[in-house]
């Protein structure tokens, strides 16, 4: 993984900032300090001094030998004090109220804030590369400025000049998310500052996509534009490192699919340095499968066959490179007793192993859990002890209506094999037998341990009674709005539903 170079930008009172031409160090931006930055010369094109005062652009700064950082809290203070005065005298007073206080007095100039920065962005990135800019609690995903420059119809540069005048901003105080007056307000600043620095970039309004196309409709028929919260939160550092995120019934949609706002907010969530882990019942071919058609699989995804991911119920899990570093199987005598009850009540059964399926014999239901939930596509044995003698199985799932599961699948199950396996229910329609003692949270705990992964570095997503234990493991456990009673139980936070974007929702509400 390659990132841009870069160490937090010391602010010294009264020190200019200025911008030299890119310097020639690839894929890397190195921001400075005013001591160590080089003189300009007078024909240096993008040099300009930043007064948070007057904002005067002058060719001649003279740097001052006070320490880094000195007046910076001052300055920032002081100008928040100025914009609460300001929004106060806006706001109308009652007419028996006591007169407003007098507007506190403008901050001494000893409190400008000037700084110097030399920002450089290699054309040539690397396809696979994920590039983070980071100015102290600033952070830039150069990826994602990459496709906002592209929609905007300017340069990367440009792009990221723009978005790092609007991380200051925002440390600043200055918010867009609150109303249109605070955009507009937050645009004028921006303007004004990219213009002081002779920087070229479009701002909120004049880069804006059409806002009909970033609107979203929630289930109670409100309508939210997601591109302030979008915005936003680029700025600022994701409260996790890790997010661990359930496929069926979280994830994916009804329908077993990954809507396009979900897929979007794991690509966000990627660009900011967040890694997306997959723990799930289903097989690793089925989530790349799944994942696919969202272009989320692959080397450049989040699931491949060399990345991390807990499988299978916690029975498969795969750390570093994708490498195995543990696998459980069935006793097989309960394997043997689950595929003679398919074989005598005809309900269809399959049994995984590993990247495989098996059943013996035809079913749609069975075709269904190909060509609807993207699992293998299940092999017909010949017979028991053939299946049995050349594969081991994790699990077997049985196929079946809610009903029956509820009234006759479950209570025989779950007293036939009791000591010797256990059932799982992810599914309505399913029923899933496992080894004792497995959960998708003990897979998930030894896939933390290989990657020396804490709690607080964690927030876990689902919805079904086998992600209990894992959101128990997570310092902020989501359960989305359709998930089982038993699960929003120990949930931290209760999400939307899986068809109203659960995931995104809770990745831009919770995780940054």
């Amino acid at each position: 993984m390659a990132r841009i170079v870069s160490r937090a930008l010391p602010l010294a009172s009264r020190s200019p900032l200025r911008i030299p031409p890119p310097a020639p160090l690839p894929g890397a931006a190195l921001l400075r300090s005013a001591a160590a930055a080089p003189p300009l010369t007078p024909a240096a094109p993008a040099a300009s001094l930043l007064s948070w005062r007057g904002l005067t652009a002058t060719h001649e700064p003279s740097l001052a030998a006070t320490p880094p950082f000195a007046g910076f809290l001052a300055g920032i203070r002081g100008l928040r004090k100025i914009r609460r005065g300001q929004a106060a005298a806006k706001r109308p007073q009652p007419q028996d109220s006591a007169p407003p206080p007098p507007p506190p007095p403008p901050p001494p100039k000893e409190s400008e804030i000037e700084l110097i920065a030399r920002i450089g962005v290699e054309e040539d990135m690397p396809d696979d590369a994920e590039v983070l800019l980071m100015l102290g609690d600033i952070v830039i995903s150069v990826e994602t400025a990459a496709r906002q420059a592209e929609e905007k119809g300017v340069t990367l540069l440009d792009e990221v000049r723009v978005l790092v005048v609007r991380g200051i901003l925002h440390l600043l105080g200055f918010h867009h998310e609150t109303s249109d007056e605070a955009v507009m307000e937050l645009e004028k600043e921006e303007q004004l500052i990219l213009k002081s620095l002779r920087w070229r970039g479009k701002g909120l309004t004049k880069g804006a996509q059409d806002p009909s196309k970033l609107q979203t409709v929630s289930s109670d028929g409100q309508v939210t534009n997601s591109r302030k919260r979008a915005v936003t939160l680029r700025f600022y550092r994701p409260k996790f490192k890790y997010i661990f995120c359930d496929m069926d019934g979280t994830l994916l949609n009804s329908k077993s699919q990954i809507t396009a706002r979900n897929a979007e907010a794991l690509r966000e969530a990627r660009s900011r340095g967040v890694n997306i882990v997959i723990a799930t019942g289903k097989a690793r071919p089925a989530v790349i499968d799944a994942l696919s058609m969202a272009d989320l699989s692959g080397r450049t995804g989040i699931v491949s066959e060399s990345s991390p991911g807990v499988f299978l119920q916690g029975l498969l899990v795969y750390g570093s490179e994708g490498r195995q570093i543990y696998k459980r199987n069935l006793d097989q005598e309960v394997c043997r007793e689950a595929l003679l009850y398919s074989l005598e009540h005809k309900i269809p059964l399959v049994a995984f192993s590993q990247d495989h399926c098996y059943s013996m014999f035809q079913h749609p239901l069975v075709d269904s859990l190909h060509y609807i939930y993207h699992e293998p596509k299940a092999k017909i044995v010949p017979s028991i002890d053939h299946l049995l003698g050349t594969a081991d199985i994790q699990k077997v799932l049985f196929l079946e209506t809610p009903e029956g599961i509820s009234s006759a699948l479950r209570p025989y199950w779950a007293k036939a094999i009791e000591g010797r396996a256990h059932v799982v229910q992810a599914q309505p329609d399913m029923l899933e037998l496992v080894p004792p003692a497995t959960s998708k949270g003990n897979g998930v705990q030894i896939l933390m341990n290989h990657l020396s992964i804490s709690p607080d570095q964690v927030m876990a997503i689902g919805d079904g009674e086998n992600d209990i234990e894992m959101l128990q493991l997570a310092s902020l456990g989501v359960a989305l709005a359709n998930g089982s009673e038993k699960t929003k139980a120990v949930a931290n936070v209760i999400g939307a539903t899986n068809d109203d974007d659960g995931v995104a929702q809770a990745i831009y509400e919770y995780a940054f």
